[in-house]
């Protein structure tokens, strides 16, 4: 069953989108050379690593040497030609990589017929990354089509603290001994579950950029879903949108908190830096809250208290008006059910009555305060009809709290594109 947003505006404002643009040398004929211009096509957030006394470990041995870190994932447009960020982001130190390679995954369509390439950076194999800082590639001769996963390589010699990091990548990190940038029959290391130092995909289009942008949890994270099936929301509402050109770029993180930090820095911190600052932002899909409202008083802020509605919904407003200044639409997502979320665990405590009553307030508001330029109803998507302080048993992944292939599937499918992007937008 659809659940059409609210009706939306019709402005498409990207002058405040920080574009990046590239011209081709001039060619020898009569013609003008065609205009070219930089889409951002996969992102990973970076956030802040823990300490030991955290509720769940950080998933990555540090600091690393002498290994090639291999990262594989999916992007949305397709281009020409690409370009590689390389984060050193929360990083104290300097990140010197000495080789990046970038191919088409062996599982993807076109992984047989495509070796890849080596980055280089300002004309050099290897680059330096400043504390703190990010690194673009020049760019890469490999053209990309829309929905190609590709395997990127990055070898690290010396000894290096982890810094761009992502908890949650849904995919499968490999740790390989040596530099073995390039080599896709490359054996051994360790398997991850997490992200580092790569933290973008740009593409290179005569279009020019539209992108619209997921910001959100672990639900946007996509916590839940089969690892490498790129089976999170943004995922398939990314398949819809790629014939018509437009960039899915999945701000999600796992333990992101509208307001406050959690496993990376609240929302409305990061909201410039992980989803304004891409090129060509139409829309912002707004997803926060659930964490604001289950951390407290459990396993993961044990001597917080529960936020007021008020707190939630000022931060809510404030981060549709910093949005609307730049000129990006923002959609309003209600929270889906949790009773028994992560019940019997080490982490049980997530859901209370007060914790519901809380969420249903929000949901109300999200609904009819007219804040939003539009809402997608997940919460009545998602609900079990016959107890709708659940969620329905085919969209639970198990734990109660996030859903599985089905249910981010379904998430997707009730998103109306045409009220999404606009009437303007063919």
């Amino acid at each position: 069953m659809r659940h059409p947003f609210a009706r939306l505006g019709l402005a498409l404002l990207l002058a405040g989108a920080t574009a990046l643009s590239s011209a081709r040398p001039p060619s020898t004929g009569s013609a003008a050379p065609t205009p070219t211009q930089w889409a951002t096509s996969w992102i990973a957030p970076a956030q802040p690593l823990w300490d030991s006394g955290f509720a769940l470990p950080l998933g990555m041995p540090q600091p690393l040497q002498d290994v090639t870190v291999r990262q594989h994932l999916r992007v949305s447009v397709g281009g020409e030609r690409l370009r590689l960020v390389v984060s050193n982001e929360y990083g104290r130190s300097p990140l010197r990589v000495a080789s990046a390679h970038v191919a088409f995954d062996a599982s993807g369509a076109a992984g047989a017929s495509v070796a890849g390439a080596y980055a280089s950076f300002q004309g050099s194999k290897q680059i330096t990354v400043a504390a703190g800082a990010k690194a673009l590639s020049d760019p890469i001769p490999v053209a990309v089509p829309a929905g190609a996963r590709l395997r990127v390589d990055l070898y690290l010699p010396d000894r290096t603290p982890i810094a761009g990091f992502h908890w949650d990548a849904r995919d499968q990190t490999q740790l390989l001994p040596g530099n073995v940038a390039g080599r896709a029959a490359a054996q051994g290391g360790e398997k991850l579950a997490t992200r580092a130092f790569l933290s973008a995909v740009l593409v290179e289009s005569a279009r020019a950029p539209v992108a619209v942008v997921a910001l959100g949890d672990s639900i946007t994270d996509g916590n839940g879903s089969t690892p490498g099936a790129d089976h999170r929301w943004p995922d398939f509402l990314a398949r819809r949108l790629a014939p018509r050109g437009v960039a899915v770029l999945n701000a999600g993180i796992s333990g992101n908190r509208l307001l406050s930090p959690g496993m990376g820095e609240s929302a409305l911190a990061r909201l410039e830096r992980d989803a304004l600052q891409h090129p060509g932002v139409r829309a912002v899909i707004v997803l926060l809250g659930t964490n604001d409202i289950g951390w407290p008083g459990a396993a993961f802020a044990p001597n917080e208290a529960l936020p007021p509605l008020s707190s939630l919904t000022d931060g809510l407003r404030q981060l549709i008006e910093q949005a609307r200044v730049r000129g990006v639409r923002v959609i309003g997502g209600t929270l889906m059910p949790f009773e028994d979320a992560l019940k019997d665990t080490p982490l049980e405590g997530h859901y209370s009555p007060q914790k519901e009553a809380l969420r249903q307030r929000l949901n109300e508001w999200i609904r009819h305060a007219g804040a939003f330029d539009a809402v997608v109803d997940f919460d009545r998507l998602a609900r079990d009809p016959s107890r709708p302080t659940r969620l329905r048993a085919a969209f639970d992944s198990g734990d109660h709290l996030h859903p599985g292939d089905s249910g981010y599937r379904a998430m997707a499918d009730s998103i109306d594109l045409r009220v999404l992007l606009g009437p303007d937008h063919e």
